[in-house]
């Protein structure tokens, strides 16, 4: 009797395993334009460091599976450690600043994605080569450089069509990404919010996406809102 709930257990065991590690199909590189984030009835608060460049900044690269679900918190036991990235924090606070209140050195922030998002990479990458891996494919896009040679100027304060701008990246990149919008602090204007691109599961190419995400969609004109028209809550708390 005792064997047997032995060999009972160890096949709950060998299953929990088994559906914990089931390998992910695909990421979704998402990048932010940051003054989206803080042009809401939220606000923003600056890094430490200052003023975020006019420029996209990565959110961040999510473990995702073909049927549209993912995993989350895949490994309790190799939770952030900031040690693992200490001659990636320069790139890190330039390419992956947080907005959150309060201020802050970005750290709160890739731990949170590491322990939510990245833990679940680790069939392919390690921490170090996960937060790698965002930044040169934040590199190797270029959304700004992209957007730039159509004649897309962001936080010039003009309106661009949702097309046009996906029509620069695919022309840049060679994918369609798809397009996050969200609506500014007065609940009038559509901005563009957020671009997520598809990536193969080791990290370094870009693919065209299995499935598309579940953000907000966006009105045919769009803006970048920019920081010189925004005012965050606090500089440093």
């Amino acid at each position: 009797m005792n064997f047997s709930i032995l060999i009972m257990i160890l096949a709950i065991q060998c299953l929990i395993v088994a559906c914990v590690s089931r390998e992910f199909d695909f990421y979704y590189f998402v990048q932010q334009w940051p003054a989206s984030y803080c042009d809401t009835k939220r606000s923003c608060c600056y890094p430490k460091t200052g003023k975020p460049a006019e420029d996209f900044s990565i959110h961040g690269l999510w473990p995702n599976y073909k049927d549209g679900s993912y995993p989350a918190n895949c490994d309790s036991d190799d939770l952030f450690n900031d040690s693992e990235i200490t001659d990636l924090e320069s790139r890190l606070e330039k390419e992956w600043p947080s907005l959150a209140c309060p201020s802050s050195d970005g750290m709160r922030f890739w731990g949170h994605e590491w322990d939510k998002h990245g833990t679940c990479s680790q069939s392919y990458l390690d921490q170090h080569s996960y937060f790698k891996a965002a930044l040169d494919l934040k590199n190797k896009a270029n959304l700004l450089q992209a957007l730039d040679k159509a004649g897309i100027k962001p936080a010039d304060g003009k309106y661009y069509s949702l097309e046009s701008i996906k029509d620069a990246i695919k022309e840049a990149t060679g994918y369609t990404p798809y397009i996050e919008c969200n609506v500014d602090a007065t609940r009038k204007y559509h901005q563009l919010y957020q671009v997520y691109m598809c990536v193969e599961a080791s990290g370094s190419e870009f693919i065209n996406c299995p499935v598309l995400p579940h953000g907000r969609s966006c009105t045919s004109q769009i803006e970048f809102p920019s920081f010189s028209h925004i005012k965050p809550s606090h500089q440093e708390l």
